[in-house]
């Protein structure tokens, strides 16, 4: 269940105001029972403000009196009226004391997997294309100080994700080489004989 914004605040107006019990309150805030009744015994949250779940819009006051009257019911979040979006998953953040390693991942890739495309490494390393294609021409500015070094090890990617791109490299170069030796045989069946010659 979603918890409410606030929950310690949230539990501290409802404890206030409210006629519910300590396990409706924690079950709704996300709490455990014994931190409610500190609330209540004015051992916990002294100094926290409540913050009325009706007044955001997160609760109604008529659902607060439905678990009132009902020890067992459970108090439920109002919908919002526009659904929030899932975050995407956006480009890859390094943080900038692990940024001066990029270039020595890179080169470990390029070394070690040279099956992996360009896209596959800047995915895991999170770089740009300009930058692996310098590496792998040793024209990059910082050339002769790169060392390759593995970026698992650097803490660039994980090693789950390494070896997933390894993988999809490795099945993606099986497919282009099956397919050249397929393609190359039809034709030449199929072409007649006084046509090759020309």
């Amino acid at each position: 269940m979603t918890q409410p914004l606030m929950p310690m605040a949230t539990a501290v107006w409802l404890v206030d105001n409210t006629a519910l019990t300590f396990r409706q309150i924690a079950e709704f805030c996300g709490l455990h029972e014994l931190e409610i009744q500190g609330i209540a015994d004015g051992t916990v949250g002294t100094h926290i403000v409540g913050q009325d779940p009706t007044a955001n819009g997160q609760l109604t006051q008529a659902e607060i009196d439905r678990c009132a009257a009902d020890e067992t019911a459970r108090l439920k979040l109002r919908e919002d009226d526009v659904k929030a979006l899932p975050r995407t998953k956006g480009p890859r953040y390094t943080p900038v004391s692990k940024r001066q390693d990029k270039p020595d991942a890179i080169a470990w890739l390029v070394r070690h997997h040279p099956e992996l495309s360009d896209l596959a490494i800047s995915r895991l390393v999170g770089t740009t294309k300009p930058t692996i294609q310098a590496i792998r021409e040793k024209s990059h500015w910082n050339a002769q100080n790169i060392k390759p070094q593995d970026p698992v090890g650097l803490g660039l990617c994980k090693q789950s994700e390494l070896d997933a791109a390894v993988r999809l490299a490795a099945e993606r170069r099986k497919k282009t080489d099956v397919k050249p030796e397929a393609g190359a045989e039809a034709p030449a069946a199929e072409m007649p004989e006084g046509e090759g010659e020309a």
